[in-house]
């Protein structure tokens, strides 16, 4: 890496936090509610995680000053890419599955939004202490 390179933020540890959520969330409503209600939870949350995900590989494909248009571009076609899995996904998700708890459904799509709007919040802050990616 030379000088003038900037790192990539970690914001595959946003993922990896909302499917460690995701699925300790989904284990607890298995065993101790409906399972339908479960799996709309785990639904809804995979609406969230995988369309994020998607667009964080196409923004963070490209750095430096030189690849800055490329950046732009693919952040603006992560964007829209993000929009279409996200409206799809609930179009799926409400068109095939029943019996379905809607509530569950947008219950797991927010608290995966939350996750990831306080991860976000915290890769801004700076480092994170066991990052090893940081240039120090």
């Amino acid at each position: 890496m030379s000088g003038a390179e900037i790192p990539r933020p970690p914001v595959h540890y946003i993922t990896y936090a909302q499917f460690v959520t995701l699925g300790v969330a989904t284990g607890v409503l298995r065993y101790h509610a409906d399972p339908a209600l479960a799996y709309a939870w785990a639904l809804g949350g995979l609406v969230a995680i995988l369309p994020q995900a998607y667009f964080a590989g196409m923004v963070f494909r490209y750095r430096g000053a030189r690849a800055a248009r490329r950046i732009a571009g693919f952040s603006q076609l992560g964007e829209v890419g993000k929009l279409v899995l996200t409206a799809l996904g609930f179009a799926l998700i409400f068109a095939l599955l029943r019996p379905l708890s809607a509530g569950a459904v947008f219950a797991g799509y927010g608290c995966m939004l939350i996750i990831q709007l306080v991860g976000s919040w915290f890769l801004l802050r700076g480092p994170l202490p066991l990052d090893k990616t940081r240039v120090r």
